[in-house]
């Protein structure tokens, strides 16, 4: 895939940059593969607004893509690749040697009529899944496990995947992107490659009106509002300075740590890098 540029005969599209979607299904979704999505527009079961800014969108049907990839020692083929409105890759349709299909994550450089499987002690190559242990060190991963038989949790956005650094006992040291080291079960299934569609970080949407579609609302800077909307509002003319910057509830904005997970970080080997403040 490539990105397209527009020439500028509005000013929408001077600046918008997207990922040319040609070589994907142009038709429905697999119709026994999705479901209806309702739109949450950011409140709880209760009706209140628990996340901001969030409302409207597309109406989209959700697809069931199988993170488990449980079906073993058999056989599929890559019938077409498809763009999915919930996540940021793309997704497969494989067809087993059984006759049944499923979505999976498409991995980058997969094509269409590829053989692909899942289980241990298989071909180590793009598209196929197996048990850590399996996996030489180095390989790049995606869609992988925390626990065995709980379903990928790392790796699933677009351009995205980990490697194996290591192995220590009965746990594999998975290195993060962030460059988080982290020791994973080694029985845990993981994907071979990286993720498909590495172009969606360009993406430039050049209009307001794209935003709305994807169900953002517009977001107004706390330090415009006024005092009772906002700890950073009030004040004469621009007052932008002088305040520590915090959110609406007054959660501090940069640098607190609020992780408070103590019963994991047994498996973190190395934290992430931290970010240069200015």
């Amino acid at each position: 895939m490539t990105l397209k540029s527009f020439k500028p005969y509005t000013k929408s599209t001077r600046g918008t940059i997207l990922v040319d979607r040609n070589g994907l299904w142009k038709g429905k979704p697999f119709k026994t593969l999705i479901k209806p999505k309702n739109a949450m527009k950011g409140r709880n079961n209760n009706g209140r607004v628990t996340s901001r800014n969030r409302a409207g969108g597309h109406k989209k049907m959700y697809r069931n893509v199988d993170f488990y990839r449980k079906k073993f020692d058999m056989p599929a083929t890559v019938e077409r690749i498809e763009y999915d409105p919930n996540r940021s890759c793309y997704i497969m349709l494989v067809k087993f040697d059984d006759g049944q299909h499923f979505y999976y994550l498409a991995p980058h450089k997969i094509s269409i009529g590829d053989k692909i499987e899942n289980g241990s002690k298989i071909e180590v190559k793009i598209g196929n899944c197996m048990p850590l242990q399996d996996i030489p060190v180095g390989i790049d991963i995606h869609n992988v496990e925390l626990q065995p038989g709980g379903g990928g949790k790392i790796a699933r956005s677009a351009g995205t995947s980990v490697s194996i650094s290591g192995i220590d006992g009965n746990y594999s040291l998975i290195k993060m992107t962030s460059g988080e080291v982290r020791r994973i079960d080694s029985r845990s299934l993981a994907t071979i490659g990286t993720l498909s569609n590495p172009d969606q970080k360009n993406i430039k949407i050049g209009k307001a009106g794209r935003s709305r579609w994807l169900g953002r609302r517009p977001h107004t800077r706390g330090v415009v509002k006024n005092p009772v909307d906002h700890p950073h509002g009030g004040g004469e003319g621009k007052t932008a300075g002088g305040r520590h910057p915090v959110s609406p509830t007054g959660q501090s904005a940069k640098g607190l740590k609020t992780r408070d997970n103590k019963r994991t970080d047994k498996f973190i080997v190395r934290r992430r890098k931290k970010r240069n403040k200015r």
